[in-house]
């Protein structure tokens, strides 16, 4: 599926067709250049989950907890990690085989750790405002 996103008014929009296109699918993974949008994205993503906390960014503690009214949403950024054992320490398995929604950036970092199904969203830079999403199911 792909959507076109002109300005950030249409992201609610875009994040609404992601969750109908998921069905009951719960771990997504993000994929984009750096400034692409992921983490904008996310907090978007997580207003229409019914996240009511603020959404920040976990490059720093690897992953940030959010209640939601889908239940608990798990926002991983795995940019900074130095190796896979971060991952372990982390306890992975936990979060992405317990149940809750997981929004995973930079999941190429921990690419043998990813469940088998999973949603992919590709978003690629069209210029400084737009930008095409592209989900698939994996």
């Amino acid at each position: 599926m792909e959507i076109a996103v002109n300005d950030l008014s249409n992201l609610p929009d875009a994040a609404a067709a992601l969750l109908a296109f998921a069905g009951e699918q719960k771990i997504f993974i993000f994929d984009g250049d750096m400034g692409a949008g992921k983490t904008t994205f996310i907090k978007t993503f997580c207003r229409v989950l019914g996240v009511r906390d603020v959404v920040s960014s976990p490059t720093y503690s690897i992953v940030n907890e959010y209640d939601s009214a889908n239940g608990p949403v798990y926002h991983f950024d795995f940019y900074r990690i130095k190796d896979i054992q971060e991952a372990y320490d982390l306890g992975y398995e936990e979060y992405f085989y317990g149940g809750g929604i997981c929004l995973i950036e930079w999941p190429e970092r921990v690419a043998e750790l990813l469940p088998e199904h999973l949603i992919k969203v590709e978003i690629s830079i069209v210029d400084e405002n737009r930008r095409v999403f592209n989900f698939s199911k994996v």
